[in-house]
């Protein structure tokens, strides 16, 4: 984070039955409210304590197992050599045999204030790192991990030696170090545009004949984009001004091939002509720390340019790309399509850059959505379709809501956001903690490992994690005299008036914009939300439900879909409804038309352009309830439930709706009832998936079933973890659906479907919460309960001896329970 870019204010089971009789609707409240509550110190001080000792875990077992290699591999407890492990393409260009992941956490040690450890640290690397090694390294990887790492550490070294404290030895072998890698990185931006070539060869540069690189002739826009900070950081401090000149040359050129009619960028350029490869555009994988740069550059180098630029990208990217809570691709030089319909995880970054722009509320709106995702799959899926489903299922641990969370937390002070980053430290403990370090997921859906444990995990995941829980007074910094690289290094922000900047770095102004309250200036919590401490959870409120699996979420007015479609001998239309799409055509804008002579017979390109409603703000959902009154149960299963918007209105029913379950047949009621018979009169139990609720519902009821409880067919997912959301329509009529419908998590319909099969009738109550069958008519009304743990021999004859829990109620009767062990 950038210096001053915002301001912020500174038992026993008899025991446990009896709680749980008298005290079930408080610690409901307690649990649902957990999130929003106050975190005391002492609650921070544990959990700061328990990321370092995580930290520790991961760099101890990487020192102990894998150094000097570059990475650790955690399930096999050993290092990671290039050239001796199964190529994995790409991904092995980060590892240089440079010793990644010791350089890359060199200055998150000094963060956690392990300053020991990070001297040694430094005479290791002084010591074995060499970076003349005969091996091709990706430009953009080596740059923010390594240049990168040498930095950040040469920073904390000279800020300590010159406190007097430590590093009185060190003469800035790190700095000497930079600029070694940085003369080995030039070669990379020999070309006639001016855009580096994705590779170099450490020894050999790129043209070299033996440097076995130079071929390629494509770059992503973020690989050429995020070098600024490094490169001007290494000019800055060396006296050379040819690091600054390349890279801001290589930001000039994507500057000067932007599509000016949107003035967004596209994912891939060509780096001898410009041309673009990929014109899709986002803030995601390929482009995500191009934008991040031109902010920051503002930061650390003060120069007005870069700051014109980002807002320029900005204004279009909340036009075209920002659906809030959805951060959409699309297409760069048609805006208003979107190209795909997934986001990966790399857009987690972006909240936290908007709230360095001051843009709060979108900041807001995606990181809930990005947190309701995760509480869904435990962590972020490399990429999750609109629907937040599962597209791509690995996590290599990365960072970037870890550090959107620490933004938003230092942004706002709301104490929502040290739950959030609480719960990042349990999932990372109870599903990615292995014995020898942190292994990555390879797939959120089955939690299953992959041997991998990548170096920014410590350069970036524990810096913003031990920062969000940590006073500015417990540091051994001032954090607010430093930026983040988009690898989580330290630069400090003195760079912008301590040292001369290029030479001739008067590059091109955009065209003035309309300006707003932060074009130029800090924002502080003041301006953004003067006394309204609730600011963030009123905007959360209305995301809340995102994830509830069922309710609609509609982000803009007005969308063209487009969408192959093979000939199965069905109208178009008729094929979307029957695939669970249904869409209201704004005009009769329908056409269809052969892509090309070398698309196969029967494959068309169909666009809809449909009319979406816009929601209202969400309202609270009340939860209904399953009770199960037939023998053997006898209303003491009870099960929670979601509503629908459409059917019957349970909550207007005062005996609820009862009757027989009956599993419909087929299960997913999407196609003609089978069983129609023998669900007329019953309750129906259908399966979620395959077509929409209304359309289930229409079914069933004209099988004569009297009710429907759907169940969710994504397995694990229950009421306890997953807020209840309400069933909505298909866009269609529904108000001929008079029947009521209630929603089960697969867990409670687990237990239905497993009362239905050991019983052969199973007579089920569906009503409001309030209504169970077993509330008293009349409320209790108010009683004060009091607390009090009785010392042995104070009671009288023939009470309970030993240590007494008394609940002491009004009028001043007396309830004991003894219990053992005390």
């Amino acid at each position: 984070m950038g210096a001053k870019l915002f301001c912020w204010p500174q038992g026993s089971p008899g025991i446990a039955m009896m709680l749980r009789a008298l005290l079930l609707t408080g610690l409901f409240s307690w649990a649902n409210g957990q999130e929003g509550q106050a975190m005391l110190p002492e609650e921070k001080s544990k959990i700061r304590d328990q990321i370092v000792e995580m930290f520790d875990h991961a760099y101890g077992s990487y020192m102990k197992y894998a150094y000097p290699a570059d990475e650790l591999m955690p399930l096999s407890c050993r290092g990671r050599v290039r050239g001796l492990e199964p190529n994995r393409g790409d991904i092995d260009d980060s590892l240089g045999k440079f010793s990644l992941t010791l350089i890359d956490t060199l200055d998150t040690l000094v963060v956690l204030n392990k300053l020991d450890e990070f001297e040694d640290a430094v005479r290791r690397t002084l010591r074995d790192v060499r970076l003349d090694n005969d091996v091709v390294v990706s430009v953009f990887e080596t740059n923010i991990r390594v240049l990168g790492g040498l930095l950040g550490a040469h920073t904390m070294a000279d800020m300590l030696r010159q406190r007097g404290e430590r590093m009185q030895w060190y003469r800035d072998e790190l700095l000497h170090m930079a600029k070694e890698l940085g003369n080995r990185l030039l070669p990379a931006f020999n070309t006639t545009s001016g855009l580096p070539y994705p590779r170099v060869n450490l020894r050999y540069g790129v043209l070299n004949p033996m440097s076995r690189t130079g071929t390629e002739s494509d770059t992503c826009t973020a690989c050429a984009g995020t070098m600024i900070l490094e490169f001007a950081a290494l000019s800055r401090l060396s006296g050379e001004a040819v690091f600054e000149e390349n890279a801001r040359k290589a930001l000039d050129v994507l500057w000067e091939k932007r599509q000016r009619g949107s003035d967004l960028v596209g994912t891939v350029i060509n780096i001898h002509n410009g041309d673009w490869v990929r014109r899709d555009s986002g803030v995601g994988a390929g482009i995500d720390s191009y934008y991040e740069y031109l902010m920051k550059a503002y930061v650390l180098l003060g120069d007005n340019v870069y700051l014109e630029r980002f807002n320029t990208h900005y204004r279009a990217i909340m036009k075209y790309i920002s659906q809030p809570p959805l951060l959409l691709n699309v297409h760069m030089h048609n805006p208003t399509v979107s190209v795909r319909s997934w986001m990966d995880s790399l857009l987690a970054f972006f909240p936290g850059l908007q709230v360095l722009r001051g843009d709060l509320k979108p900041a807001i709106e995606t990181h809930e959505m990005l947190y309701q995702v995760t509480k869904q799959h435990k962590f972020l899926p490399e990429a999750f379709t609109t629907e937040f489903r599962v597209h791509w299922g690995q996590h290599p641990l990365r960072p970037e809501f870890a550090e959107s969370t620490y933004y938003l937390y230092k942004a706002t002070g709301d104490p929502y956001y040290l739950r959030v980053g609480q719960s990042i430290v349990e999932k990372l403990n109870a599903h990615a903690r292995v014995p020898c370090g942190f292994a990555a997921v390879q797939d959120v859906r089955t939690g299953a490992h992959e041997d991998r444990m990548d170096s920014f995990f410590l350069a970036e995941m524990f810096k913003y994690l031990y920062l969000l829980f940590s006073e500015k007074n417990q540091l051994h910094f001032d954090i607010d005299d430093y930026i983040f690289t988009t690898e989580a290094h330290l630069l400090p922000v003195s760079l912008s008036t301590s040292q001369p900047p290029c030479r001739g770095n008067n590059t091109e102004a955009p065209t003035a914009l309309e300006e707003d309250l932060f074009t130029y200036s800090c924002p502080s919590t003041q301006t953004l939300f003067p006394n309204n401490p609730s600011f963030a959870k009123t905007i959360r409120d209305s995301y809340k439900y995102l994830t509830g699996v069922g309710r609609a979420f509609h982000a803009s007015p007005v969308r063209g879909i487009e969408l192959p479609l093979h000939d199965h001998g069905m109208e178009p239309v008729e094929f979307l409804r029957n695939m669970g799409i249904s869409l209201t055509p704004l005009t009769f804008l329908i056409s269809c038309s052969l892509l090309s002579d070398s698309v196969p017979n029967g494959v068309y390109r169909v666009k809809l352009v449909a009319e979406v409603t816009q929601t209202t703000e969400e309202e609270e959902v009340e939860p209904l309830l399953v009770q199960l009154i037939s023998p053997p149960f006898l209303g003491r299963t009870v099960l929670t439930a979601g509503p629908a918007k459409f059917g019957m209105d349970l909550t207007k029913q005062e005996h609820g709706v009862k009757g027989s379950i009956v599993k419909t047949s087929p299960y997913t009621a999407c196609g003609p009832i089978e069983n129609a018979e023998e669900l007329s009169g019953h309750i129906a139990l259908a399966l979620r998936g395959d077509c929409m609720f209304a359309a289930k519902a229409h079914r069933l009821q004209e099988a004569g079933a009297i009710g429907v409880i759907f169940i969710d067919h994504r397995e694990g997912s229950n009421s306890a973890e997953t807020p209840l959301f309400q069933m909505v329509g298909d866009g269609g009529s529904t108000a001929d659906i008079t029947i009521p419908l209630v929603f089960l998590f697969s867990q409670e319909g687990a237990l239905l479907t497993s009362a239905l099969e050991d019983h052969s009738n199973v007579d089920v109550l569906m009503l409001p919460k309030e209504r169970r069958l077993d509330k008293a008519d009349k409320p209790l009304g108010k009683m004060n309960i009091k607390f009090r743990l009785a010392e042995e021999g104070e009671l009288e004859d023939g009470e309970a001896r030993g240590p007494t829990l008394q609940f002491v109620l009004e009028k001043g009767e007396l309830v004991s329970c003894q219990f053992s062990g005390v």
